[in-house]
């Protein structure tokens, strides 16, 4: 074209760039953007001259990766004095909602009320959706009231908007006003949705679905997920038998709501069923082995998505195995999920630096948490809170106190979880003047109310360094109830420093509270056995069988060579059995040494 002179030729040029500009590859709408800018933004325009060609390229720009340019683009025909048409500012305040911009976007309206076309009722509605988007429930709501006409679209937002923000007897109110020939598919689903989010709620949603004149499957999918969220899985069934069609989310909202009412078989089989798997029903079958403590499995429908399914896994995907991983000491599979990671790019910064952290720290090397924690730029609290946790798991009290330290110098606001890690670690390091000093800068300086764990903590690190009667009267003093957990880790610290005075009432106390755990009668009795007090050893074994308490044995975990082996106390199921004891006969280690008794 430009060797033939063609370049001159307006209208070819325009097809050149409208077709350029609205391209899914990148450097070919950067070339349209080049040719309209060289040849046609800065000539001379004809009075109201149909701006399509700018129009084109701020929609290059808003519904692209620099919306911000859209505005630059925009201020710019203002300038030259170039006729912008309600689509102009349609795109520009696109690009404001993306990124919001809502003084710009206020700024934008102010013009357009200046303007005939400040009442145009798309414009308005494109208004609303700013204001909606920006989180301006208020601005939005006051121009809807304003507007001289309204459709579907008005109503719509605002009950959108309404619903987002918890506000459901607001959107009730504009949905039961507005005319029955505007309402639509959208506004019956926008408040079953928005009811069946709320525990109270599914009665409501029951109601409008009923006198729904027609259903889609959001319709469906929208009641179905309010049941399972309530965990009515006979009421989910029942609408998941009379769908007339499903979609893959269907099947991942029942796999989803079986599996977190423990019914892991149930959500396997329909997993099973499902005639289009996509990730999303795989994230809701491997997220339910990951809560019912089937890890393995988890990772096995990770793997089989990857190699058999040709899926790419998502961020979910990643996260939830990762946590499988650490939940089963697998730092190989940890290795290879950080290697993808880092194949395809994904920003450490955010939750996927957290996961590793977690991962490598859950699997022994907290050489590897450290190192990516050091390499991550531009890190948040739960970064910190990561490796903090990492260090505490590893016993290294002080570096996770001098993180701490660390994150003051740097004005890093920690937050309650923050704590905990820091208290757990210096309870588990014995760090006793740390932890107490931790627990003032927590309640003094950054203003947290402590909770449960931080009480909870603080009662361990005096425990545990054996200041039992200061642990107790700090329960003592607690201005919320302390719970079955705290009690029990005094009577643990009671057992460990042969302290019966202290301990026999706690004890005492916890079968009160919670007759049916085996772990307060364990410890009185071996605290009554450390005192040789035969006859009360014997009453609370009797206690313990007439009460049918039985105590869950001890387990060892070890992995070798990818293969994770588990042992319990006097277990003889291993298939190597007889090598095991006799290597342990040659080393002299007594066969009860073999996993923990307690």
């Amino acid at each position: 074209m430009i060797t033939t002179g063609f370049i001159k030729n307006t209208t070819f040029t325009s097809k050149v760039i409208t077709k350029l500009s609205s391209s899914s590859y990148t450097p070919v709408v950067e070339f349209a953007r080049y040719i309209f800018f060289t040849r046609f933004a800065f000539r001379i325009c004809k009075k109201r001259e149909d701006p399509y060609l700018w129009n084109a390229i701020i929609k290059s720009y808003s519904h692209g990766l620099e919306p911000k340019q859209a505005l630059i683009v925009f201020c710019l025909m203002l300038e030259t004095g170039v006729f912008v048409d309600k689509f102009s500012f349609s795109l520009v305040l696109k690009a404001c909602s993306r990124l919001g911009l809502v003084k710009e976007g206020m700024q934008i309206h102010g013009l357009l009320r200046k303007l005939e076309l400040g009442s145009d009722l798309f414009l308005q509605n494109c208004l609303i959706g700013l204001y909606l988007k920006c989180g301006c429930l208020e601005f939005a709501r006051r121009l809807f009231d304003k507007m001289p006409m309204r459709d579907s679209v008005s109503f719509n937002s605002m009950i959108g908007g309404y619903v987002k923000c918890g506000k459901i007897d607001s959107a009730r109110e504009l949905f039961d006003c507005m005319p029955t020939k505007e309402k639509n598919l959208i506004s019956w689903n926008s408040m079953i949705s928005g009811y069946a989010q709320l525990r109270d709620g599914l009665e409501s949603a029951w109601e409008l679905f009923e006198k729904m004149p027609e259903r889609d499957l959001i319709s469906w999918n929208s009641m179905i997920d309010g049941c399972v969220k309530c965990a009515k899985m006979d009421d989910a069934w029942a609408l998941f038998d009379r769908m007339p069609k499903r979609d893959v989310v269907s099947w991942a909202n029942m796999i989803d709501g079986y599996a977190k009412l423990g019914r892991v078989d149930v959500a396997r089989a329909l997993f099973d069923k499902t005639p289009e798997r996509d990730v999303v029903a795989c994230n809701a079958m491997i997220g339910g082995y990951v809560q019912n403590g089937y890890c393995k499995e988890a990772i096995e429908i990770f793997h089989d998505m990857q190699c058999e399914s040709d899926l790419c896994p998502n961020d979910a995907s990643l996260l939830i195995v990762l946590s499988a991983i650490a939940q089963l000491g697998h730092i190989d599979k940890g290795i290879a999920i950080h290697c993808y990671l880092a194949k395809n790019e994904f920003p450490l910064n955010g939750k996927h630096g957290v996961a590793l952290i977690d991962m490598y720290s859950k699997c022994g090397s907290i050489e590897d948490a450290i190192s990516v924690f050091e390499d991550i730029e531009g890190k948040n609290v739960d970064h910190w809170n990561a490796m903090i946790n990492g260090l505490a798991i590893h016993g290294l009290g002080e570096l996770a106190f001098n993180l701490l330290m660390e994150m003051e110098r740097l004005s890093i606001e920690p937050d309650d979880i923050t704590f905990i890690g820091v208290l757990n670690a210096c309870a588990h390091a014995g760090l006793v003047k740390e932890g107490l000093l931790c627990f003032e800068l927590m309640r003094r300086i950054h203003k947290v109310e402590p909770k449960l764990q931080h009480y909870g903590c603080m009662v361990d690190i005096l425990g545990r360094a054996g200041h039992i009667e200061e642990a107790r009267n700090f329960i003592e003093d607690m201005p919320i109830e302390p719970n079955d957990v705290i009690w029990r880790s005094l009577l643990s610290a009671c057992n460990n420093h042969d302290d019966l005075n202290v301990g026999e009432p706690v004890a005492e106390r916890l079968i009160g509270m919670d007759s049916n755990n085996s772990s307060s009668y364990v410890l009185l009795s071996n605290m009554f056995a450390g005192h040789s007090m035969w006859n009360d050893v014997r009453r609370v074994r009797m206690m313990m069988k007439e009460k049918n308490v039985k105590k869950i044995p001890g387990c060892s975990w070890i992995e070798l060579e990818g293969i994770v082996h588990e042992f319990f106390v006097q277990d003889k199921s291993h298939l190597q059995v007889g090598e095991i004891y006799s290597t342990l006969d040659i080393l002299g280690t007594p066969n009860s040494l073999v996993t923990p008794c307690s």
